[in-house]
């Protein structure tokens, strides 16, 4: 018995560090799965944050744009193409603005879209990096049927001329995306995210415009009747957003009621 009792007594830290061990290293599994699950509505709330920057330096350059207007202007012997370069500046300044003011709320939308996704995923849902994988290797496999394809190769060796400028557009964006694919996939970060997923983008856009420039029959495919009524709506709500923002401006213009009297003989 005294064997028995001078080992635990020896030993008895064991069992509290490896339970400590094991429930850290859950944590931290269960951390970074969470965390890769919601990558992509933490790389939409990184771009808002940059949209909102955005916004904040085309209101300022408006300002500037503004007050160099006012001093060209102020100035009596001043040359008078000074006033029409600062009013130029002022309305590239202004359109710079309402650019930025749509990427935020566009972001926005992104964010709130991302929250529902994220909210609405299962444990049996890809990653959001693992769909970006997915897209990037399905522009590799269509690429792929022109190497080896005996027979598409023969119909459009435009796909596998390095001269044509379309296809020298699609191999550096196929190199662009391969650089900015992130090798860990639950350890990319939002900003890894938003890069790569951009680059994919970008390699889908040079893909399908190789192909069209090629001759290739179906590359030129219209947009679906979903993808056009979202396109309507969104174009719809820009301008709504635009209208209801210029209508306190558009009130205050109109002219006031007239108070002229009636003419003699008829009853108000």
């Amino acid at each position: 018995m005294e064997p028995i009792l001078l080992v635990i007594a020896g030993w008895w830290w064991i069992a509290p560090a490896a339970a400590g061990a094991g429930a850290a290293t859950y944590a931290g599994l269960t951390t970074r799965s969470r965390r890769a699950r919601r990558l992509e509505l933490d790389a939409a709330r990184q771009e808002e944050s940059l949209a909102y920057r955005e916004l904040v330096a085309a209101k300022a350059r408006v300002r500037t744009a503004n007050a160099d207007l006012l001093t060209a202007k102020s100035r009596s012997g001043a040359p008078a193409f000074q006033a029409g370069d600062a009013r130029r500046e002022l309305l590239a300044a202004k359109q710079a603005e309402k650019t930025a003011s749509l990427a935020l709320r566009a972001s926005r939308s992104r964010v709130r879209a991302g929250y529902a996704q994220y909210r609405a995923a299962t444990a049996n849902d890809p990653l959001p990096i693992d769909r970006l994988y997915a897209a990037h290797d399905a522009i590799n496999l269509r690429w792929l049927a022109y190497e080896t394809d005996v027979d598409r190769a023969l119909a459009y060796p435009q796909m596998t001329d390095v001269r044509h400028p379309a296809t020298v557009a699609f191999l550096r964006a196929q190199r662009e995306a391969l650089a900015k694919r992130p090798t860990l996939r639950e350890r990319a970060t939002p900003q890894q995210f938003l890069e790569y997923r951009a680059a994919v983008h970008h390699l889908e856009s040079t893909f399908d415009e190789a192909e069209r420039r090629a001759g290739v029959v179906g590359a030129a495919r219209p947009a679906s009747p979903a993808a056009s009524a979202a396109a309507g709506l969104t174009a719809a709500a820009a301008v709504i957003a635009e209208l209801a923002d210029r209508l306190p401006t558009l009130i205050a213009k109109l002219p006031p009621p007239r108070t002229s009297e009636p003419p003699a003989g008829r009853v108000p």
